[in-house]
């Protein structure tokens, strides 16, 4: 009787340990588009499309050393391996985050413009994610920083 429960538990903790290391790839997270969100009076911005809402209080502070100076759209993209990335006009910056519990945790700040941008964009082009301002060079992201192109 004995070595039957050691056999049935042995069993158990094998079958049990395999669906610790279920692993399903490969996986896709980009968002073919950008999204620009305007963010609200409580600092934070939100997005139906995609269900997340984030508070950018700290974000505007790493900025502009004031936690409510975020008066432009964020911009918002997400890469196929599911970072991030974060901007607006008058940013110097490119945030790229990655998921945390419950939270955005900051993985690169790319610096693009020291003057800011003026009106930047993102667009999905893979395995890039592409930063466009203006009249200025085309730069293409990926989790570590600008990939190709010029720095402003």
């Amino acid at each position: 009787m004995k070595n039957v429960l050691t056999a049935i538990l042995a069993l158990f903790a094998v079958l049990t340990a395999g669906c610790n290391s279920l692993i399903l790839k490969p996986g896709d997270f980009s968002w073919p588009v950008e999204s620009a969100l305007k963010v609200n009076e409580k600092e934070i911005i939100q997005d139906a499309r995609h269900c997340f809402s984030v508070n950018v209080k700290a974000l505007s502070f790493a900025e502009f050393k004031d936690s409510s100076a975020i008066k432009s759209l964020v911009r918002v993209i997400r890469d196929a391996e599911g970072y991030y990335y974060i901007t607006a006009a008058k940013f110097k910056n490119v945030y790229i985050f990655e998921d945390a519990e419950g939270s955005f945790q900051l993985k690169k700040l790319v610096p693009v413009k020291e003057q800011g941008l003026e009106s930047p964009a993102f667009n999905q082009r893979a395995p890039y994610i592409q930063l466009v301002n203006a009249n200025d060079p085309v730069l293409m992201l990926n989790k570590e920083g600008i990939h190709e192109g010029e720095k402003k």
